[in-house]
């Protein structure tokens, strides 16, 4: 059985001429598929061709991330409805949501991006609901009023990831009575993580998804290098051991919950 990259950024290594080689290891650590992001018109129309270019392999999601957010967002977000009309559809929107992390010092230049980035994500949330697809998730320092959006929003919970969930079991614990998800990167294999471990662990297995959000987030035994897909088999493997499983049952839990989740 074969794992499935839920989340990875597929941009920078496009740019370093390394694509195909990254793809190539991807295979061959036990990949059959992976789902590349799109964080803003920069990267969108790049993360189609290459869907193109790869069906079955790559899929590509299409979206404003909070960080991508400036005073021309809602340009940005215009462009959106134009992907879902042409013959390679994004298999989700996003990502998108809401990033204190990132926020100037200056309170009130916080103040106003922050306000952008939830004007943002609201017309996402709107579109999400019309176009009745999956909505990937962005939430950094911003867990409660990313939660509260989507609650107003009316969005089916039930196609909402909350990826790179960094949470403890109390955040999980919302996200599971509304029937939401997480997905969990290398984080979860960090010894100071342990909450990160107790969430995935309420949520259970039979709802698990792992993802790498390369080339961030390098699990270990890779920490402090440059993350790709490959590496997203050291995830799965140290969920295995965490869930008490053999790693051939992660993988088809996982992977299955990926496909029916993306409808891939």
């Amino acid at each position: 059985m074969g794992l499935i990259d839920t989340h990875t950024h597929l941009e920078s290594f496009a740019e370093q001429g390394e694509l195909d080689a990254t793809l190539v290891r991807a295979r061959a650590a036990g990949l059959e598929a992976m789902v590349t992001i799109g964080t803003s018109s920069e990267d969108w129309s790049s993360y189609r061709d290459i869907a193109t270019a790869h069906p079955g392999y790559v899929y590509y999601t299409a979206g404003l991330h909070p960080c991508s957010v400036d005073a021309n967002w809602a340009d940005e977000i215009a462009r959106l409805p134009e992907y879902w009309a042409g013959e390679v559809k994004p298999v989700a929107l996003g990502e998108c949501g809401l990033d204190r992390f990132h926020l100037p010092k200056d309170s009130a230049k916080a103040d106003e991006l922050f306000a952008q980035q939830s004007a943002a994500f609201a017309a996402q949330l709107t579109l999400a609901k019309s176009l009745n697809c999956p909505l990937v998730v962005h939430s950094r320092g911003a867990f409660a009023e990313c939660v509260a959006m989507i609650d107003a929003s009316g969005v089916d919970w039930s196609r909402v990831v909350f990826h790179c969930f960094v949470e403890g079991p109390a955040e999980m614990t919302e996200l599971i009575k509304r029937g939401g998800c997480g997905s969990f990167t290398g984080v979860i294999t960090y010894k100071n993580a342990e909450t990160v471990r107790q969430a995935a662990k309420l949520q259970g297995l039979d709802r698990l998804i792992v993802e790498t959000d390369a080339p961030y987030l390098t699990p270990v035994p890779h920490r402090g290098k440059p993350n790709e897909p490959a590496y997203v088999r050291h995830t799965a493997e140290f969920c295995a051991e965490l869930f008490g499983v053999e790693y051939d049952k992660l993988a088809e839990v996982t992977t299955r919950n990926a496909k029916v989740f993306y409808g891939l």
